[in-house]
Parts: C-alpha cells; structure tokens; sequence
C-alpha cells in the first residue's frame, strides 16, 4: 500500500505515455448498447456490468455511451501508471486530473482545414475556438463517472471497499474540514 502511494507520488505527468489501447463499440443488446473493449478486443466485465446498472437505473444509451468513453480514458491511464482498477488510489484519481488537465484531446485534432488555431478568437463568429486539452467540464465529469463507478462496485462487493475519488465538498470546501474563524458560520436552512 506505501509502496503504490510513493509511486503515485514520484509519477511524472509530463512524461507519461498513454496508449489508445481499447474502445468503446456498439452493441446489438438492447441490455447493453455500449461497451468498453480492453486492448485484446474483449469487454471489460466491471464496466459492462457498471453500463447495464446505469441502463437499468433510467438512464439513456447515449448517457452510457458517454460513461463507458470516461471509463475507457480512465483505465487506459491506469495501464500506462501500471495500476488496476480496483488497486487505484487517491494519488491515481489525482494524476488523472492532473493528466486530463495537461493531455491533448485527440477529438480536437479533427479540425476542418483553415480553422483558427486551438484558443484563437474566430473572426467570423467573434468566439474562441476550443483549447487543445480537455474542458474543465470534462474533467469533472470523468471525475464523477469514476465516483459513480467505484460507488456501485463498493456498493455490489465488486470493487475497493473505499473509493479512490475524493467525495465532493460542500460549498466549495474540504468535506470534514475544521471551521475557519475569520469566515462566517453557516446554518442550514430547510425550506
């Protein structure tokens, strides 16, 4: 356990490989419309059954599909840290933000020929064309995914006991954290 958090801890972002090993494929299954195949060509069996929870619980096949590209970009950097998914810690979940934050989105390199450049104001519409990396909000969306992910595996049995995903805070600061006496005291209020 000391030994995956030091390695966490001296992993370098900047140099970090990851492959585009597996996709995220169609199905005929209505049970299953999307899922995530590993570098071999098969389905990853956590993640299969993870889609179908999600399918069964009400959401659209379009919302599994853009869980199960989440999932997919998840476990790839995973390979390249040399981490399980159900080995993975805080110190992974973290790098991964970190990476997503500094990773160039290969969706972005299907420019049409003649687009501004990644960042650059458009002269014709006055707005900016997206950056080269990911969005911020899509950043916390696979941090979500993952949350829900590692939630229903501990959930089911399947998977760590405790989550690597941080839970998210209250107000924009640390959960559990100890009142700052310069800010004012919150109450709830339940209306």
């Amino acid at each position: 356990m000391e030994e995956e958090q030091e390695a966490a801890a001296g992993r370098d972002i900047a140099a970090l490989r990851v492959a585009r090993a597996g996709a995220v494929r169609a199905t005929i299954d209505p049970a299953l419309p999307w899922i995530v195949a590993d570098g071999a060509g098969q389905p990853v069996d956590p993640v299969s059954d993870f889609l179908k929870h999600l399918l069964a619980s009400g959401n659209s096949a379009a919302s599994c599909r853009s869980y199960a590209y989440d999932l997919l970009r998840w476990l790839r950097f995973l390979a390249a840290a040399g981490v399980g998914w159900d080995r993975a810690q805080r110190g992974e979940v973290r790098d991964f933000v970190l990476w997503l934050r500094v990773a160039r989105n290969p969706a972005r390199d299907r420019r049409r020929p003649g687009a501004p450049a990644p960042g650059q104001v458009n002269p014709r519409t006055g707005k900016p064309s997206l950056q080269a990396g990911y969005a911020p909000a899509t950043i916390n969306h696979a941090v979500a995914v993952l949350a829900a992910f590692y939630d229903y595996h501990a959930a089911t049995g399947r998977g760590p006991v405790v989550s690597p995903v941080p839970p998210p805070s209250r107000h924009g600061r640390r959960v559990n954290a100890h009142h700052n006496p310069l800010l004012r005291r919150e109450v709830a209020r339940y209306e």
